[in-house]
């Protein structure tokens, strides 16, 4: 059988062999297998060779583990085989530890604090771990903390979802339960429970994605604004504008980062959200604020410490905002540091840089550049970027030139 890319829809679509089981093979993810029963029970399994033999390992039920649960599971299943150990052998390890545990020790409470030590602390940016901490501490533990997790309810779930709901707070409703998925679906692959009481359980928000992009009128009063409150929150605003990378990418910049005499910023896999490193081409412009940043001891040039970067958003953006109501703009929009991103991509657009382009400038791996040619297509189109970051610094001054001359 070919294999082909199972989607959502394909996963349910597909109807079982009367006489025989199937095992689809998932071409999104090599050795995944959806298993299809004669009777119509679905769930996920990956194939292996390990020590010269074939070998099967089952990850769980579908829908209870749904399809991009499945294929993280078989990625780690995987990157575990590559150290050389086998992830079967481990499985069922781990589920005669499980068996062997003590009643307590399932308490909601225990189970969460070796899901943070084991999984979010070392395998999430500080920050994402922070705030699964945070939602776990706040939200769940005064709730299941004394309760066995093998008791707890898709009813419990949707229970706590619809209290932070009625609080007011349906976004933070939304992100618990992605925190509480990626809990019980540790718990499954730790062979605590064996299905997940979040499966099928739906967001209880619908959150609309931001697309505010400011106008050059609104891009300007921000870079003056920049001016006006200073280091280092203004050089930093400015390289945002300019640079078009993530707020903390730039907060974190390192000076050995910065190469080829100051013309190119090296942004390593281990600093960036999505886990791919990144050639920054950096306009004159760019070059010339890093260049004339204090010298301050450490590794940072963002920093008032020189222990870590610059930290402090919220009040440098109340600060921003009220020296861009000095400058006499009315109802002026509510407006975020990410905004500035969306605003450098949707300028370079505009200037006549190509889709992939600008996907190539912000890192991105989707839309014009995913799937498979995301993973064959390393060309980092170093030259186009940096023609289209150029082109963009030159807009940018412009604009800046045009509103002193009209100041």
């Amino acid at each position: 059988m070919t294999a082909k890319v199972l989607t959502v829809q394909s996963v349910d679509r597909l109807k079982p062999d009367p006489l025989a089981r199937r095992e689809i093979p998932d071409a999104g993810m090599p050795s995944l297998y959806l298993v299809i029963h004669p009777t119509g029970r679905k769930a996920w399994c990956i194939r292996y060779r390990f020590a010269g033999r074939t070998r099967k390992m089952m990850l769980g039920p579908y829908p209870a583990l749904d399809l991009p649960a499945a294929r993280s599971r078989a990625r780690e299943a995987i990157q575990t085989l590559s150290l050389g150990r086998d992830p079967g052998a481990e499985k069922i390890e781990a589920a005669k530890e499980a068996r062997q545990r003590p009643a307590d020790h399932d308490l909601v409470s225990g189970v969460i604090e070796d899901f943070l030590e084991r999984h979010v602390r070392p395998k999430n940016k500080a920050r994402t771990a922070e705030t699964a901490e945070r939602i776990l501490r706040k939200e769940v533990m005064p709730l299941w903390g004394r309760r066995r997790v093998q008791d707890v309810t898709r009813r419990d779930v949707l229970d706590l979802l619809d209290g932070i709901v009625d609080r007011g707070a349906p976004v933070a409703a939304n992100r618990t339960l992605a925190t509480v998925r990626k809990f019980f679906n540790w718990c499954i692959d730790r062979s605590i429970i064996t299905a997940s009481p979040c499966a099928l359980v739906k967001a209880p928000s619908q959150e609309t994605a931001r697309d505010r992009v400011l106008s050059d009128q609104e891009l300007r009063l921000v870079w003056q604004a920049a001016d006006r409150v200073g280091w280092p929150f203004g050089p930093f605003v400015h390289l945002l504008i300019l640079t078009a990378q993530r707020r903390d990418e730039v907060a974190g910049i390192v000076k050995t980062e910065i190469r080829e005499g100051g013309t190119e910023w090296h942004l390593p896999s281990t600093r960036s959200k999505n886990k791919l490193a990144s050639i920054v081409p950096l306009s004159a412009p760019a070059s010339a604020i890093l260049r004339s940043l204090p010298s301050i001891k450490g590794d940072y040039l963002l920093t008032t410490t020189g222990k870590g970067p610059i930290a402090g958003y919220s009040r440098a953006k109340s600060r921003l905002d009220a020296e861009i109501g000095a400058l006499a703009l009315d109802n002026f929009p509510g407006w975020t540091f990410h905004d500035l991103r969306r605003t450098a991509a949707s300028g370079m657009a505009r200037l006549g840089t190509n889709p992939h382009v600008v996907e190539a400038v912000l890192n991105h791996r989707s839309g014009t550049i995913s799937g498979v040619a995301a993973v064959y297509n390393r060309y980092q189109y170093l030259a186009e970027k940096r023609a289209a970051l150029e082109a963009w610094a030159r807009h940018v001054s412009s604009l800046i030139s045009e509103g002193s001359r009209h100041g």
